[in-house]
């Protein structure tokens, strides 16, 4: 009964060992047979042509910003939105640390080491936030003296 169940698993193992493979086989060959199930449309008013297929495709801008400046400065806004919860979190957290030291130094030294780094974090972020503003600024006044 032994020897059943090692079989099993080992069979069990190898599949997932060699699943890349499949997953590779998979990638291969769905799109030739998507794309071979598509054939000449016999059918009138088609987008197809000659008996062939006839695929247009477009990428369009995803985005609301048209220059670099305000690509950064979308970004940092969406860095802003993220973090600014994050730190908050992280400052209730160290809070919660210091109640539970209840004047263990160890643990003191350990709530004082995690509002440190959070400090440092939220004034990275907002150091961040004002070095792009303040670049975006300068490439305006640029743009608009030229």
């Amino acid at each position: 009964m032994k020897i059943l169940k090692t079989k099993k698993y080992s069979i069990l193992s190898n599949i997932l060992k060699y699943s890349f493979v499949l997953v590779f086989i998979f990638m291969l060959v769905l799109p030739v047979l998507f794309v071979g199930a598509v054939g000449p449309s016999t059918g009138g008013g088609g987008p197809t042509t000659g008996g062939g297929t006839n695929i247009t495709s477009s990428i369009d801008n995803p985005t609301n910003v048209d220059t670099i400046s305000e690509f950064i400065i979308a970004i940092i806004d969406a860095v802003m939105i993220v973090g600014i919860p994050i730190v908050v979190l992280a400052i209730i957290y160290t809070g919660f640390l210091f109640v539970k030291a209840q004047g263990n130094s160890e643990e003191l030294t350990k709530a004082k080491k995690a509002l440190l780094y959070t400090l440092i974090g939220g004034s990275l972020l907002l150091g961040a936030f004002v070095i792009a503003n303040a670049i975006q600024a300068t490439v305006d006044d640029i743009t608009k003296t030229t």
